[in-house]
């Protein structure tokens, strides 16, 4: 942590700056590693409430593609936090890394 404190200026405004708290430092660099081949993926929303989050490649197959999306929206429906009333997620859009965004029906993917 102490050489990063030389960039924290402009890390911290722009939100990048490591935390042990979401697991971006740690003493376990083995584990830590470990849990990232596993698939573990983090996600936190922009100050507009969009979330954006890789989850599959082009060379996977349609069921893998369709799984790790169902997986996306469950996990983010258990974040929801109990205050949050009416409709969580309101729309879901799927794109490449810089093509347009294609709308998806929310209930194809929670069905």
């Amino acid at each position: 942590m102490k050489e990063v404190r030389k960039v924290a200026r402009v890390l911290g405004p722009r939100g990048l700056m490591p935390n042990p708290k979401t697991g971006t430092v740690t003493d376990d660099t083995a584990a830590a590693v470990n849990q990232l081949k596993a698939g573990r993926v983090e996600f936190r929303m922009d100050r507009n409430g969009n979330i954006a989050v890789p989850f599959g490649k082009r060379s996977f197959e349609k069921t893998a593609l369709l799984e790790n999306a169902q997986a996306i929206v469950d996990a983010i429906n258990g974040a929801r936090p109990a205050s949050a009333k009416g409709t969580y997620i309101k729309r879901v859009t799927i794109s490449s890394t810089m093509g347009p965004g294609l709308r998806v029906a929310l209930k194809e993917i929670s069905a």
